[in-house]
Formats: C-alpha cells, structure tokens, sequence
C-alpha cells in the first residue's frame, strides 16, 4: 500500500483520494462514503460482502439505500448530509463540529431489509461528516457492524425470561408484570380489566394414567386452544402446574363470560381421551371483573377468580362459574 503523498497542489488531491480508498478496501468493517450530493464515492469490499451489492452498481449513484430496504429512505448517511437528527432516533447524537453548525455524527441500530443478501440483518451504523481544510463540508463516512447474531441470542434470552418452556405461553413472571401493568392503565382510564383462571379437570388422574409425556402433550394442545380465543391485546399464560390464567383488558364481565364459554366448549372440541374415567379432557374456569380504583386492587382480581374457579371445581367441573357479586 502506498504512503500519502507529500505534494503540494492537485495531483496530491489525487494520490490522497487513491490512498484514502485503498485504505477502505483494507478494512474489515464494512465502510461507504458519501459526497455532499449524497452519490457513493467509496464502497468498501467488506460493504460488498454484507449487502451482496458490488461496487461498480452503486458508486457514483444515489441507490445506495437500496442495498437495506426495500423501499426508498434515506441511511444515516443521509442524515447527516441532511442535518436531520430527529428523523434518526432511536439514534445518539454525537456533538457537532465548528460551533454546532455543522452536521452532528450519529449512530443507530436497527433492522434491516437487506433485499440483495436475502435476509433481514440487525445493523449498528455510525455517521460522521469529514470536512475539508477549509471546514467545509465534504462528505460524510458510514461504518456497518452486522450484530444479528447477538441481538437474535438477545431476543432468546428474553423469551426464555417471560415464556413457558412447555407450552410458550407466557410465565408466570410475565403475567405478574401484565396484570400490573394493565391494572395501572385500567385505573388511568377507569376501565373494566376482567380475568381467567383456567384449570385442567382431574389433571392428576389423567398424567397417572398417561405418563408425564402424556401430560405435556395434553397441556400443549389446552394451552393452543386457550390462546385461539384470544385477542391481540389479551394475554394468555402458564400460572403452574396445569392452571392457565388470562387476562382480558376493557372487557366486561359478561364479555368475559362469553370468552371463558368459547374457551370450555374449545378444549372439550379437542376430545382427548382419558384412560381413568369416560368422557374427553375439560377444564373448569373462573371469571372475574373489576374496576380499577374502586377500592380494590390486582391481587383481589386474582382472589376472586380463584374463588370462581374452585366453585366452578366444587359444582361438577367443565363449566365456568362468575363471581357471587357483580361488585367485585
């Protein structure tokens, strides 16, 4: 690799332009450059092998954004030739050059489309300006990371922290932070928040008679079927053992009726047979219903649907029972 010129003038403009790129093709990290009329001057071979673009496609041209999305808009790059750091966020703006009239550098990380690679990447982007001896600006250079990899082992981790393992519904931890949260906002609101406890009949008897494979299996199928009954902001999750809960944000008591009907005639649809007794797989269910602020709180919601749930046990099974007050 050539050293940078010591001459004076444009033909050392030229050599330090060629020794500037050579550098870039050096580099791992995946590097483009943009001129002040945002056309691609420098395209790294490290950029080509992350995008799948080669270079001769995209220098001198605008179409560099076609490399990560599918449609038009603009890279952090862009940004910064743009001087438009709200449209960045969820970036961090670096602070600016001579005297804050100069664009700020700026850093991201977010998904992209990748439509030549074929498949969507988490990318970490940093953006800064590079100005002439004069201060003025010149371009602006991009440096790519690819950190799929460790945000994919990110978003496993925190499924691992608020899933059931068996059924991958959410846990118990997860429905603890949801009734709180829910609960907070029904109060803000004054809201009605109802809820679902969701209990497999005899399910001792049945994982005796069916070995523990058996269980799991049975409770996988009730769980799905639990959760086809639900709306986008409902949650349904794994309480323990074979007791599902689920809440039922802004819904009323006879809504919630109506759901836990859907649910009960839903796992009896399954027909799983039981060795031990005649008859499929059903569940008992309690409902209950509360307005948030009326001199109650979340752990009385739970108590109450409890206490619906062991009637609902008490009267014979396979059924739902309601709260003895509508008060509640």
């Amino acid at each position: 690799m050539s050293s940078p010129s010591t001459a004076t003038g444009p033909t050392a403009l030229v050599q330090d332009v060629a020794f500037v790129g050579q550098l870039m093709e050096s580099l791992s990290v995946p590097v483009f450059v943009l001129d002040t009329d945002a056309r691609v001057m420098i395209w790294n071979r490290a950029c080509e092998q992350l995008t799948g673009v080669p270079a001769p496609e995209v220098l001198g041209t605008g179409d560099h954004w076609r490399s990560f999305y599918e449609q038009q808009r603009p890279t952090l790059a862009d940004l910064v030739l743009k001087g438009r750091r709200d449209e960045s966020r969820p970036a961090r703006p670096q602070a600016p050059a001579a005297g804050g009239r100069c664009p700020p550098a700026l850093s991201i990380e977010s998904w992209c489309d990748m439509p030549r690679a074929g498949r969507r990447r988490y990318l970490a982007a940093d953006a800064s300006p590079i100005f002439d001896a004069g201060g003025k600006l010149s371009a602006v250079v991009e440096t790519l990371r690819d950190l799929t990899d460790e945000k994919m082992a990110q978003i496993a981790l925190e499924q691992l922290a608020t899933r059931d393992g068996l059924t991958g519904l959410a846990n118990r931890r997860c429905f603890d932070d949801t009734l709180h949260a829910e609960w907070n906002r029904a109060l803000r609101q004054m809201q009605p928040l109802s809820l679902l406890m969701v209990d497999v009949d005899n399910f001792k008897a049945y994982n005796d008679a069916h070995g523990h494979l058996g269980g799991d299996e049975c409770l996988k199928r009730v769980a799905r079927a639990v959760a086809s009954e639900m709306r986008a902001n409902d949650l349904v999750a794994r309480y323990g053992g074979e007791e599902f809960a689920v809440i039922l944000p802004n819904q009323s008591l006879k809504g919630a009726a109506i759901v836990a009907e859907r649910i009960r005639c839903r796992v009896e649809q399954l027909q799983l047979p039981c060795r031990f007794a005649a008859g499929h797989v059903t569940v008992s269910i309690g409902a209950a219903t509360a307005i948030a602020g009326q001199d109650n709180h979340a752990s009385q919601l739970v108590a109450i649907a409890d206490a619906a749930l062991y009637r609902a046990k008490h009267l014979g099974r396979n059924r739902i029972s309601l709260p003895m007050t509508e008060a509640a």
